[in-house]
């Protein structure tokens, strides 16, 4: 096991979802500074994840021209920039660079299988696989803990740009790890040769099993970033809370993610992958259903909804895994899956703020995530049971 690798890909993780989660605690301040309507202040959530959408095959081109090493500096680079100019003017200002964050996390989308498949032994992929999951979900918490007190202190311009200190340590740590030489100039024995890009990409739009894990992984990321944007405004007006306890509290969300993304590894040795499927499923229909019926258990709901995120994204990057043959395929339906259902998810900020506007309360909008988890639940046990009759 290449233990400072693993490290180096835990430090990458924490990069990979704070800065998005980052502006959720302070979205009220930025609408009031900026004059935004929810919709509008909910793009600051949703662009990076249309980007994961739209850039994912330009994202796997990248990865097959510069190699593995290059690309997670790459990525690790534009982040850091991104984050430097999002604070710094207006709302035209904060989309730019909410546009260059979005771009460089996409990189760090597809290579990551790509890396966990290639540098770790095939019996420790599933944890790996696990343990990046949950690293992505305690950045997303410790960024919704600190940002909302780093905003009362410093402003939230300053608030949102404190995380690039993460993203300076990453790039160091990853430096040393993977080499500078190789990391700066590439590796030509690492990068695939360009003509096999588009054939591995392509590749997966032949693939029923593909488009299933899409619309199942569209599913979860549209619920996920739906209630991670809205979760501390659902606090603030539904329970009272004030905006920074709503940001801490909603921070549980975040951190029972780990529980899901390790234990589902294990459960994934041990289960069917649609047993897995539908266990997370249920468990994370129980979050949306369980504010809308009984909002005062919200702790209840976050613990069990956050643990059910983090396996549901875990078990469909578990999954790819095991289809993939090589480096190649890995990349291309990393590409496909992430691509498609990033898409999806993109519209998921702004469509349940739209609806709360429309509606005037937030039954309506924790209808919809519930009904984006049915389609995680739906189309990923179809999508796993194919999985099961080619690798039983």
């Amino acid at each position: 096991m290449p233990w400072f690798l693993l490290v180096a890909v835990i430090l990458f993780a924490l990069n990979l979802r704070g800065p998005i989660v980052a502006i959720a605690p302070v979205i009220g301040q930025i609408r009031e500074e900026l004059g935004l309507s929810a919709a509008t202040a909910g793009l600051l959530t949703s662009l990076p994840v249309l980007c994961f959408a739209l850039a994912t095959p330009l994202a796997a081109a990248l990865i097959g021209r510069a190699g593995p090493e290059r690309a997670v500096l790459i990525s690790l680079t534009g982040i850091l920039i991104g984050t430097l100019i999002r604070a710094q003017g207006g709302f035209v200002v904060a989309v730019i660079g909410t546009l260059v964050i979005g771009i460089a996390i996409t990189i760090g989308n597809v290579v990551v299988p790509v890396v966990v498949r290639r540098d770790f032994p095939a019996s420790r992929v599933g944890i790996v696989t696990g343990v990046y999951t949950a690293t992505l979900n305690v950045g997303a918490m410790l960024t919704s803990l600190g940002t909302a007190p780093l905003a009362d202190w410093l402003g939230w311009r300053a608030a949102i740009t404190a995380w690039a200190v993460l993203l300076v340590a990453a790039i160091l740590v990853w430096g040393q790890a993977a080499g500078w030489r190789s990391s700066i100039f590439g590796d030509r024995a690492t990068a695939a040769d360009t003509s096999e890009v588009a054939p591995a990409h392509s590749a997966s739009y032949r693939s029923l099993t593909a488009w299933l894990l899409m619309l199942a992984f569209g599913g979860q990321a549209f619920s996920y970033y739906g209630i991670t944007t809205w979760l501390p405004t659902i606090l603030h007006e539904v329970q009272g809370l004030d905006n920074k306890s709503a940001g801490a509290s909603s921070s549980v969300f975040q951190v029972l993610a780990v529980v899901g993304a390790l234990g589902v590894p294990v459960l994934a040795n041990r289960w069917r992958p649609g047993s897995v499927v539908g266990l997370v499923g249920t468990l994370w229909l129980a979050m949306p259903l369980g504010l809308l019926l009984a909002p005062q258990l919200w702790p209840l709901w976050s613990v069990v909804g956050g643990a059910a995120q983090g396996g549901g994204i875990t078990i469909v990057f578990i999954i790819i895994v095991r289809m993939s043959t090589s480096n190649d395929q890995a990349r291309g339906m990393s590409a496909f899956v992430q691509g498609g259902g990033y898409l999806l998810a993109a519209t998921g900020p702004s469509i349940v703020g739209a609806v709360h506007e429309a509606s005037g309360g937030w039954s309506a909008p924790l209808v919809v995530v519930a009904a984006s988890v049915l389609v995680l639940l739906a189309f990923g046990v179809t999508a796993a049971a194919r999985v099961e009759s080619r690798h039983p």
